[in-house]
């Protein structure tokens, strides 16, 4: 006897419960079971964390199901050996971890995607944004913005969510999405403008910054007043900002929920009529599941809602086959006509190279650049002139290039899997008189986004990043992506690689691949559906400045130890120790 369907729609108590019990109900459609893998318990950061795959289906966009859709795989991050350790665990030659490495490419062939083939829209003659609904106030600031032209996502989603109907928009990084959902709500808020109108929930800080940025320019004809909401900045200036009762809350789900539950009254999200996830992939996590079922109690059920990312994952999709409540209309589901799940514009390589000699690589990579990024290569800002104490002004030391200093490469983002190895590179290439900066959680939301500000205005040609700057971020002409450590999940390596070629435009993506990641590069590969081509460098050549980024090796490490780097987290986790050591005896 047949057995019956599963049913979709069931309760945020329901989807927790399952959370907790493990259920493995469409862990199959997550690809094979990766093998050793060394966890770190510890996530990066809190405003940000959190799995990529997450599997648990629900009924309707507007209820609070949405903040139960993950499985029980929380955010991990592999354990990334120490700069210090590496000359301690040189155990295989270059040659041995190519042929490890190609023994296991002879499988990609038969190696199937972790995602069957999905259906994609029907293809449409491009149109203009008047076509689409939108109004003329907002047309003038998209030509202010140089935006003439919609994008594929923005004109099958836009007139769906002015028409008011729920939408799920998944489109490849650098596509617009941001427009897609600003738009629409700012055309509909024009009609009602008071209270808090919007609420957009992001996993990062970073990129609600970003968001806040393009709603004020966008909406500037209309005077919208928009507040970030996010954790590292102060609350008590923040509370303020929300008591004026801004049109558009732009926030992390964590730091709201803080001030939910310490308001007096002075502002609400009950006259919320437009919700947006973005990164949903990512919001969909164990991570943020009590925050966001905390919001979804809040917030009005006859609220519009919808979703935006660059990766399907199985929770997402099974957002958009799941069955709508009575009454309710299915939201508009857009999915991203090409099956490559990065831009046809990206080039992306990899180089197999034993961990252990990865830095002297790299020097290499950024002094000598592919040719086709040359030309992004960007003249760095004047530099402030400071006044001595006979008010002389006076430039600091140290600026002016030497006959030894190395040209500085194009704008590059490397990125890395732990706090600790991107305060280590960063180090490490100021050292060799490469100019960088960090960007990663154990820094102040201040320093963060002054890293970003001097990245984007080119005083620094490289940023050194954890995943917290993979999502979301726009920064103009990227010219290369590196990534030190392959990613966890194969979905950041999305999102990574399209910090570069976007808005049509050319970009470069390298991965190092050491003696342990050959597994993790055809999850890659299966994941994007395409195959990365191997980057070949001569040795010799590499091997030329061996001397002098071992020097560096040394004193980056000394100078990371003499910081006390992560200090504060490891008497965080001493005190946590402590605190739970009476309660395991209370229980025995």
């Amino acid at each position: 006897m047949p057995s019956k369907p599963r049913q979709l729609d069931m309760s945020v108590d329901d989807l927790l419960k399952r959370q907790g019990s493990g259920d493995t109900s469409l862990r199959q459609r997550e690809g094979p079971v990766r093998k050793r893998r060394r966890i770190v318990s510890e996530p990066e950061d809190p405003d940000q964390s959190g799995s990529s795959a997450s599997t648990t289906s629900h009924s309707d966009l507007e209820d609070a199901n949405v903040s139960g859709a993950h499985n029980d795989k929380s955010y991990s991050e592999f354990e990334s050996v120490s700069d210090e350790e590496f000359d301690e665990e040189i155990s295989q030659p270059v040659l041995e971890v190519e042929d490890r490495f190609r023994r296991t490419t002879s499988s990609r062939a038969s190696h199937q995607p972790i995602f069957p083939e999905i259906q994609r829209s029907p293809s449409s003659n491009r149109s203009s944004f008047a076509s689409l609904g939108v109004s003329a106030p907002l047309i003038s600031a998209l030509k202010g913005m140089s935006i003439k032209v919609p994008t594929e996502v923005q004109e099958v989603c836009i007139p769906q969510l002015i028409a008011g109907r729920d939408c799920i928009g998944n489109a490849k990084t650098g596509s617009g999405k941001t427009i897609a959902f600003a738009l629409p709500i700012l055309q509909r808020l024009s009609a009602d403008p008071y209270g808090i109108f919007a609420l957009v929930l992001t996993p990062t800080r970073e990129l609600a910054f970003q968001i806040s940025e393009q709603f004020a320019v966008l909406g500037a004809p209309l005077n919208v007043r928009t507040a970030v909401v996010v954790g590292g900045m102060d609350m008590m200036a923040q509370s303020l900002e929300l008591g004026n009762r801004p049109h558009v809350v732009i926030a992390t789900p964590g730091r709201l929920v803080d001030h939910l539950k310490s308001t007096s009254g002075e502002w609400d999200l009950t006259r919320v009529k437009f919700l947006v996830l973005d990164e949903a992939d990512r919001m969909l996590t164990p991570t943020f599941t009590p925050e966001l079922e905390y919001l979804f109690n809040i917030l009005p059920r006859d609220r519009q809602t919808c979703l935006f990312t660059a990766t399907l994952t199985p929770s997402i999709e099974s957002l958009a086959s799941a069955t709508p409540r009575p009454g309710k209309q299915p939201p508009f589901v857009h999915r991203t006509r090409e099956s490559v799940e990065t831009v046809a514009s990206l080039k992306q390589h990899y180089i197999l190279v034993p961990s252990h000699v990865r830095e002297v690589y790299l020097y290499h990579i950024l002094c000598n650049p592919p040719e086709s990024t040359l030309h992004l290569r960007r003249v760095a800002s004047e530099p402030t002139k400071v006044k001595n104490a006979k008010g002389r002004a006076k430039t600091p030391k140290n600026i002016h290039r030497s006959e030894d200093e190395p040209e500085q490469p194009p704008p590059t983002i490397i990125f890395c899997a732990k706090p600790r190895t991107a305060a280590y590179l960063t180090l490490l290439l100021k050292t060799l008189s490469i100019r960088s900066t960090a960007l990663h959680s154990r820094l102040t939301q201040r320093e963060r986004l002054n890293s970003l500000s001097l990245f984007r205005a080119a005083v620094v040609p490289v940023l050194v990043s954890t995943d917290v700057g993979a999502r979301g971020l726009d920064i103009e002409d990227v010219a290369l992506v590196i990534n030190w450590d392959l990613p966890s999940e194969p979905e950041e390596y999305t999102h990574r690689v399209g910090r570069t070629a976007r808005a049509g435009k050319g970009g470069l993506a390298i991965s190092f691949v050491t003696e342990r990641d050959e597994e993790r590069v055809l999850s890659i590969e299966a994941r994007i559906r395409t195959k990365l081509d191997e980057m070949n460098l001569a040795e010799d050549k590499v091997l030329n400045q061996l001397n002098a980024v071992s020097t560096a090796k040394r004193l980056a490490n000394m100078e990371l130890h003499d910081s006390n780097f992560g200090k504060r987290e490891e008497i965080h986790k001493i005190k946590s120790a402590k605190r739970r050591l009476p309660e395991t005896e209370d229980a025995r």
